[in-house]
């Protein structure tokens, strides 16, 4: 083991961590109404606690365990089994390598939140995210992280997809999933109400953009110079990607507004995720730049266009900006414009994924909606989550 690797792990782990709790939760929070922001925090928050229980018992060992096939790890490291403090993974301790991971299986169905706040009960919250991350989730890590059949040596012959840090494993999945739910759900009723706080949304993105330099940076595993690049290139990406969207909203509409500009701050983050590793600063310059527009363009078609309630953009930002990097890094990354087998796995990889996505959360939703319910009723649609679900306000006076 390298005691430099294993304390840069150990931070970045706290930083992926950092990125849910609180930040994801503040981010989204603060775009919903008032009644309903003490139910995007105890998503967030009941989600981070379910998804470790899950990913210790059999989450981990399906994505990285070594006694399955190419489709799943097997059930071999459930609990950890057979992993203990002297168990090595590449250069850091496999149980660090097991909680930064962890933190990834967290963050990813959390991402989903956004797309049904407001409208759907805390119990179908629960059962369908373990659910997910398990059966969905999981299985995608193994396929592209975890030496399964979008890897090398897999379908796609030698060279195999290349996903740094989650542009497909976290971002396509998590973005899709949300769309799926959400044409499924269906709109809420009220939607004239704009964020209750965009000051919470501006704090969590802050946080959102500083644990991404764990995300990103942590998953080149070592502490050396890929870590550095990596990190280097998220921060230029997602702040190209704010003022490419705030000037772009400000051509189209005449002002250029604080929620704006951070959400393309998590577009920029988004679309440099998985080409975090194979890129450098001029090429994460254009990729943040054109993720400002083109993100924003998606959150216009999906709701306007196409009237898809997918309440908090899930996938306009997150699901789009993650195709998106993926693709460039067939485009700028190590593998090169000219060669078609990394286009072949890029390409094919995200219609694998997507398909297998859309199929299994389909049908959890069906499953899962069928035993403790989909939406709340009506009453508590209009009251609002926080007292109809949970009992409690945020505030004295709430809209």
């Amino acid at each position: 083991m390298v005691g430099a690797d294993t304390a840069w792990i150990i931070v970045a782990t706290a930083l992926v961590l950092f990125m849910t709790l609180p930040g994801l939760a503040l981010f989204y929070g603060g775009l919903v109404r008032a009644r309903n922001v003490l139910s995007v925090f105890m998503h967030c928050y009941a989600i981070a606690c379910a998804m470790t229980i899950a990913w210790l018992a059999v989450g981990y060992s399906i994505a990285f365990g070594d006694g399955g096939s190419g489709l799943w790890g097997g059930l071999g490291k459930s609990f950890l089994n057979g992993v203990t403090a002297d168990s090595v993974s590449g250069t850091i301790p496999e149980v660090l390598f097991f909680a930064f991971q962890m933190t990834f299986a967290i963050i990813t169905p959390a991402l989903i939140v956004g797309a049904y706040v407001e409208r759907t009960s805390f119990g179908f919250v629960m059962l369908f995210s373990t659910l997910w991350m398990l059966l969905c989730y999981a299985p995608v890590v193994h396929w592209i992280w975890g030496g399964g059949i979008l890897s090398d040596g897999g379908i796609f012959g030698a060279v195999g997809a290349r996903d740094f840090a989650g542009g497909i494993v976290v971002h396509e999945t998590a973005g899709l999933a949300a769309l799926v739910i959400a044409v499924m759900l269906g709109a809420r009723k009220d939607k004239s109400k704009p964020p209750h706080n965009p000051g919470y949304v501006m704090i969590g993105a802050s946080m959102l953009w500083v644990g991404w330099f764990g995300f990103n940076g942590g998953s080149q595993l070592a502490a050396d110079g890929g870590a550095a690049m990596a990190l280097t290139v998220t921060h230029i990406s997602a702040a190209t990607a704010s003022l490419t969207w705030a000037l772009w909203e400000r051509i189209k509409y005449g002002k250029s507004s604080l929620v704006g500009i951070v959400t393309g701050t998590i577009a920029g983050l988004a679309s440099i995720t998985p080409a975090s590793g194979f890129v450098g600063p001029v090429e994460a310059l254009i990729i943040g730049g054109v993720a400002g527009i083109l993100c924003q363009e998606a959150v216009g078609l999906i709701r306007n266009k196409l009237s898809i309630d997918d309440t908090l953009d899930v996938f306009a930002v997150h699901g789009v900006g993650g195709i998106f990097g993926t693709l460039m890094i067939a485009l700028f990354g190590s593998l090169g414009f000219a060669n078609d087998a990394a286009w072949g796995a890029q390409v094919g990889s995200l219609i694998i994924v997507g398909v297998f996505t859309i199929v299994v959360t389909f049908v959890l939703v069906k499953l899962v909606g069928a035993f403790v319910g989909f939406r709340v009723d009506a009453e508590t649609e209009q009251t609002g989550l926080d007292l109809g679900q949970h009992g409690e306000r945020a505030y004295d006076h709430v809209s």
